[in-house]
């Protein structure tokens, strides 16, 4: 079953003496870089994640075979990104929101001390899958 949540994209690194530049031909704002290989790999997954998390569509994946790439050096890597797993680390901030119940069930809710913010917040994440 495929991750509705999983984002794929090719990235273009760019090697300068110790770092590498990273940017996504699909997502132009989406530019960093980081100290070797490994730095540069997370970092372009937190710049491309800060560039779409929002976003309820996303462009469609070039494919890496098509990229031109300007200098010798350069070369292509596909980034990975969970954006619930991003969401849930990086955006965690909480909302009120009102809602409405049957009295019965309130009076039974608040007799056995359930803290209905939880229960919410538990049954979408249930209701969305993530």
């Amino acid at each position: 079953m495929r991750n509705k949540h999983l984002v794929i994209y090719p990235a273009i690194f760019s090697p300068e003496d110790k770092n590498y530049n990273v940017t996504f031909p699909d997502i132009p704002e989406a530019i960093t870089f980081g100290e070797g290989i490994d730095e540069a790999v997370e970092m372009a997954q937190s710049a491309l994640g800060l560039a779409i998390y929002d976003q309820e569509s996303y462009p469609n994946a070039t494919n890496p075979k098509s990229i031109v790439l300007e200098n010798e050096d350069d070369f292509i890597l596909m980034v990975t990104l969970d954006l619930a797993e991003y969401r849930r680390k990086n955006h965690a901030k909480t909302i009120r929101k009102n809602t409405s119940i049957p009295e019965w069930l309130n009076v039974i809710a608040e007799k056995e001390n359930i803290n209905f913010s939880q229960t919410l917040t538990e049954a979408l994440k249930e209701k969305l899958g993530v």
